[in-house]
């Protein structure tokens, strides 16, 4: 006989409360109340630069003690007083999660560091900072978060703190972009929205490691395919993935240089860790059924990405290109679907979200020595800095998937899984892909550093606040192309977890569901 709700109530209530970890949590709490901070100190500007950057060097520290914390104990959660799951919200961080949670507080430690010396009093009066704050706010909550519904709550706080970083300055080019991101965005927003309320109405719960539990037991009965398949179009939108993948190219070179490279290193990566998450853990007989669909949208994604990134001569575009390529990996390996190809799908976004965040600086740096983005007007930066020509150089290898580098690995993981199965054409469209994107980066380099310039460079300085966070992201790809044991060991653990999610649930539940 079912228990009554009250009964259900009443147990629920009797339960011991678990361990409340407050490190899940402290992530986003840290970075919403640093930024409350720098907002009440909006008309100090200076102060505003230098309190950021600290703040967001302890962000980091936060994620690596939670990750040292995921890997001694396994997932953690924290539930919200004595709401318990799956009434009340509960944050869990898994290995996954907090992966990608410190993978983005990486990127925009950097970014703050490099918005030292690219950001003006303009745009520090117009937010830079709090926004940015807020924006990791999302970004740290969507990633440690352990409910859907949650997860949409933290998406529209990473939304509109890029709504603000995209306008800084008001510029017509930025509200043009602005507009084409915010209008596609709201679209991805709304599908999601109404996805989550059908799938409240099916199950009855947001939490996921309920509705992990419930749809394996109800798989016979219940429409899981169309939430499935929703989410896959919502969240794909969210990633940039084709066919739905025509706002990145339109809005990220558009804003400040510094803001691109944020975007480029965090956004359509949240969208990529909400379809591992709800496709992988929640829907995995859906998602088995969807492989072939999934791993032609990736197919697609990689080339379209790829000839993008050839057709353009705007350096701020060919990297847009090549974040979209970069997605079509991603979702090569979720259609897979197998340990190797997850796994393959998160080193890849592990190693984009700092390749591609260091391109967008080493564009930045571009426009400054040489005074324009396009690749028609520009050449003789090798002979203007050598250094920094080795730091682009060794990215655009990295990018291209090249070894030994840390695009080499998942490509390889991928593959594999992909010959695994046999699908050979999987395979071929990621190698292929890797090939477009050397001969588009090589042009790059060519044409932006080889060749002579067409005119004298101005005698511009490189501020050290530009040069050493480059520095830091490129040391860091090459270090996990030389050393990927301990990541790679790291990672499979992580798509383990995502595929078999019974700790998780245990940390959810520890008493049983």
């Amino acid at each position: 006989m079912a228990e009554s709700p009250a009964d259900l109530s009443a147990a629920l209530l009797m339960t011991p409360v678990p361990t409340a970890d407050w490190l899940v949590v402290l992530p986003p709490a840290w970075c919403i109340l640093a930024g409350a901070v720098l907002l009440m100190l909006r008309k100090s500007l200076h102060l505003q630069a230098w309190l950021a950057v600290p703040a967001l060097a302890i962000l980091v520290v936060l994620d690596g003690l939670l990750l040292r914390h995921v890997l001694a104990n396994g997932p953690v959660t924290m539930v919200m007083g004595r709401w318990l799951p799956p009434f009340g919200i509960a944050f869990t961080a898994d290995l996954a999660g907090v992966l990608f949670a410190l993978a983005g507080a990486v990127v925009a430690l950097a970014g703050a560091v490099y918005a030292l010396a690219d950001i003006d009093g303009s745009a520090r009066r117009y937010g830079f900072y709090p926004f940015l704050l807020l924006l990791m706010a999302g970004v740290s909550g969507a990633f440690l978060t352990g409910d859907i519904f949650n997860l949409y709550v933290w998406f529209e706080v990473l939304l509109i703190a890029s709504f603000g970083l995209i306008t800084l300055g008001s510029e017509p080019r930025q509200i043009d972009g602005a507009i084409k991101y915010a209008f596609l965005n709201l679209i991805a927003t709304t599908l999601f929205l109404v996805t989550t309320g059908y799938l409240y109405g099916i199950f009855g719960t947001l939490n996921m490691a309920d509705i992990a539990v419930k749809a394996a037991a109800g798989r016979d009965s219940l429409p899981l395919m169309t939430l499935a398949t929703l989410y896959l179009l919502a969240f794909g939108m969210k990633a940039a993935a084709f066919p739905v993948n025509f706002w990145l190219p339109a809005s990220y070179h558009t804003p400040r240089i510094v803001v691109a490279a944020l975007f480029a290193g965090l956004l359509t990566k949240v969208g990529i860790y909400a379809l591992l998450r709800t496709l992988i853990m929640l829907f995995p007989v859906e998602r088995e059924e969807l492989s072939f669909v999934i791993a032609l949208a990736g197919t697609a994604t990689m080339i379209v990405g790829a000839l993008g990134a050839l057709g353009n001569s705007d350096i701020r575009r060919v990297l847009g290109y090549v974040v979209i390529s970069g997605i079509g990996v991603m979702l090569a390996g979720l259609s897979l679907g197998s340990p190797g190809g997850v796994g393959g799908a998160i080193f890849y976004a592990l190693h984009s979200m700092v390749v591609m965040a260091a391109l967008y600086m080493a564009a930045g740096l571009v426009g400054r020595l040489a005074g324009s983005f396009d690749l028609n007007r520009l050449g003789g930066l090798y002979g203007r800095s050598a250094l920094f020509s080795a730091l682009s150089l060794v990215l655009f290898f990295a990018a291209s998937g090249l070894p030994p580098f840390s695009g080499f690995w998942p490509k390889v993981m991928v593959a594999k899984a992909a010959l695994d199965i046999g699908a050979w054409w999987l395979v071929a469209a990621v190698f292929l892909t890797g090939f477009l994107v050397t001969i588009a980066l090589g042009r790059v380099f060519a044409l932006a550093y080889w060749r002579p310039a067409p005119e004298p460079l101005p005698a511009t300085a490189i501020p050290a606040s530009l040069l050493l966070p480059l520095a830091a992201l490129t040391a860091l790809t090459v270090a996990f192309g030389l050393f990927p044991e301990a990541l790679l060991s790291t990672i499979q653990a992580a798509a383990q977890g995502l595929s078999d999610p019974s700790a998780y649930i245990g940390s959810v539940f520890p008493g049983g569901t």
